[in-house]
C-alpha cells in the first residue's frame, strides 16, 4: 500500500511541474474604428431609414507636419479630375490639433466648393429642413461628386449624418444628392479656420477637410 502512495505521489508532482513550466495565451480583443449605426441625440434626429453615426469612423494616417497651413480665406475652389466622382466611403475623426472629414472617391475628384453658411438650411431635392447642429457652418458642394449611380443603384450606403461631438467639429449632415451634385454640411462650435487636403497618388481619391481647434 505505502508503495502505491509513493507512486501517485510521484506522478501527481510530475503534472504539477508540467502545468507550472508550460504558458498559457489567450486572444486580447484589438482596437478598431467603427461606424456607429445608433442615431445621435442632438437636434434634428433622423426617420429609422436614415443611415446615422455618432463615433468616428477612421483617421487618415497622415503626418500633421506635411499638410500645410490652416486659412480663414474661403470660399476653396477646386476643379474636378473626372467629369463623375464615385462617393464611396465618407468618415470623419479628430486629431491633437483638428478634426477632420474625408470623402473618398472609386474614381477621381469631383468639382468642389466649401464655403461659410448660414441656416436654415434646405435639402437640394426635396426643399424639407435639414437640422444641423453648431455655432458656425460651413458647405460643402460637390459637383459631379454623388453616390448616385448612373444605373440608379448606390455606391455609398454608409451614414449621411454624423453627430461626432468633437472639439470643433459638431455635425456631418448630407443637405442632399440631386442631378450628381451633392451638398454636405459641417456644423462646428466655433468659425474654424480649415485645411483642404486632395489625395490622389496614394490609394483611392480622397478629399479631406480638416477644421482647426
Amino acid at each position: 500500500m505505502r508503495v502505491h502512495q509513493l507512486a501517485a505521489l510521484a506522478i501527481a508532482g510530475a503534472l504539477l511541474a508540467g502545468c507550472v513550466g508550460g504558458t498559457a495565451t489567450s486572444a486580447s480583443p484589438t482596437s478598431t474604428e467603427t461606424s456607429a449605426s445608433t442615431p445621435s441625440a442632438s437636434a434634428g434626429a433622423p426617420s429609422s431609414s436614415t443611415p446615422t453615426a455618432s463615433a468616428p469612423a477612421s483617421v487618415e494616417p497622415v503626418p500633421s507636419d506635411e499638410l500645410g497651413a490652416f486659412s480663414c480665406d474661403l470660399p476653396v475652389v477646386d476643379d474636378a479630375t473626372v467629369a463623375r466622382a464615385q462617393i464611396t466611403d465618407v468618415r470623419v475623426g479628430t486629431h491633437a490639433d483638428y478634426d477632420r472629414v474625408v470623402f473618398e472617391f472609386a474614381n477621381g475628384l469631383p468639382e468642389f466648393t466649401l464655403d461659410r453658411a448660414t441656416p436654415p438650411f434646405r435639402h437640394d431635392a426635396s426643399g424639407m429642413p435639414v437640422e444641423v447642429d453648431g455655432s458656425s457652418f460651413l458647405r460643402l458642394t460637390m459637383r459631379g461628386g454623388t453616390k448616385q449611380t448612373e444605373d440608379n443603384t448606390s455606391s455609398y450606403d454608409g451614414p449621411i449624418e454624423f453627430h461626432p461631438g468633437f472639439s470643433t467639429l459638431i455635425d456631418l449632415v448630407e443637405g442632399g444628392d440631386f442631378e450628381a451634385q451633392s451638398t454636405w454640411y459641417l456644423g462646428m462650435s466655433s468659425e474654424a479656420c480649415v485645411r483642404v487636403i486632395r489625395l490622389t497618388d496614394d490609394g483611392a481619391p480622397r478629399l479631406v477637410i480638416d477644421v482647426e481647434h
